[in-house]
Parts: C-alpha cells; structure tokens; sequence
C-alpha cells in the first residue's frame, strides 16, 4: 500500500512559527495555535448552544480549528497586515491557499478524502462553522497578544487596537463571542500560583 505524506503536513506544524516578524516574549507555532483555536471554537458552540439555542456540533467546530492552517505547512505564517494588505493580494493568497489545502487533500488515499474534504479545504466549509472558527482564531490571537502585553512587550500594541475592533465587532453579532470574553478572557493570563484560587 502507498503511503500518505498527509500525516507529514500535520507533524510540520510546529516547526511553523507564527509571528515571526515580531519579537515575542513567548514564542508560538501553528499547532499550538490550532489546538488552542480548536478549545476556543469548542466552547464558543457550547455557549452558543446551551445559552443562545444554537445546534451545531462542538466537535466539529474544534476538528474544523485543528485544520484551519495546514496550508501553512506549504505557505508559512504570514503576516495579517500583509495577507490583506490589498485585494488583489489577498485574492492571490488565497488562491495559494485553496492550492495547498488541496495538495494536503490529495495525499489521503482516495476513499478518504470525501470524509475530509470539509474539514480541510476551507472553501467547502460550512459556512456557520467558518464564523466560529474565525471567532476563535481572533480570540486566541488576542490571548496571545494580551500575554504579550502583560510582559510589557509594547510590539503588540497596535495589534491589540486591531483586535479590539475585531472583537467589538464579533460581539455585536455573536453573544456567544461576548459570553465567551465575561467568562473566560481575563483569566486567560492568571499565573500559575492563582490558578487554583479562581472559582467561577
């Protein structure tokens, strides 16, 4: 039996490191980005189901995260500012993407890939998973960037003001979004020594 090299491009991910046009306190790869954008989406279904009589699958939203970057196994992390810095840019990278993410595809042995298909390409996601996982995409970003902060690495300032309007705007229209920063945001950067202490 051939062997599939799609186990290749998820054992890669961490050596992707993102942010790397930035100095960081705390560095970070895109594994440890999707596993923590995958609990992120996970409870942000579970919010949205248990408070706001939502009836998509948690599951799904957290398998849907762990994939949402394997294109960066070909592409690397790139810069937010740059990825959108103008449409036709934009329109190019994403092009690039969708290639990738298709690439990754076809190593799965062929009765496999309708089963992944949705999971891995991201234009044949749902549509209402893709929100959340977007959501939880901003949402550990600002985490990070908060972290940042708290070591006074003033670099991530201004990403900070780009991701309050993000997250400004993810509350107006998601209350799962808004249930999601009363709940769990602050806390995200307890030390270790209080953790034990916080009772919700």
């Amino acid at each position: 039996m051939k062997q599939s090299t799609f186990m290749a491009w998820i054992t890669r991910l961490p050596l992707l490191k993102r942010w790397a046009l930035m100095h960081c306190f705390q560095e970070e790869n895109v594994s440890e980005h999707c596993h923590q954008v995958a609990v992120i989406a996970h409870l942000l279904v579970v919010i949205k189901n248990t408070r706001f009589g939502g009836t998509l699958n948690p599951e799904k939203a957290a398998t849907l995260a762990l994939y949402h970057e394997v294109s960066e196994t070909k592409l690397q992390d790139i810069n937010s500012n740059t990825k959108y810095h103008n449409p036709e840019f934009t329109k190019a990278f994403k092009q690039l993407e969708d290639l990738a993410e298709k690439e990754c595809l076809a190593t799965l042995p062929e009765d496999l890939r309708a089963a992944m298909e949705p999971l891995i390409v991201q234009a044949e996601v749902d549509p209402e998973y893709k929100a959340i996982v977007k959501a939880a995409d901003i949402l550990q970003a600002y985490v990070k960037t908060n972290n940042e902060l708290r070591f006074h690495n003033n670099e991530f300032e201004h990403v900070k003001q780009n991701l309050d309007r993000k997250l400004a705007e993810l509350e107006a229209s998601m209350p799962e979004v808004k249930c999601f920063i009363e709940i769990f945001l602050d806390s995200c950067t307890t030390t270790l020594d209080k953790i034990s202490e916080v009772q919700y």
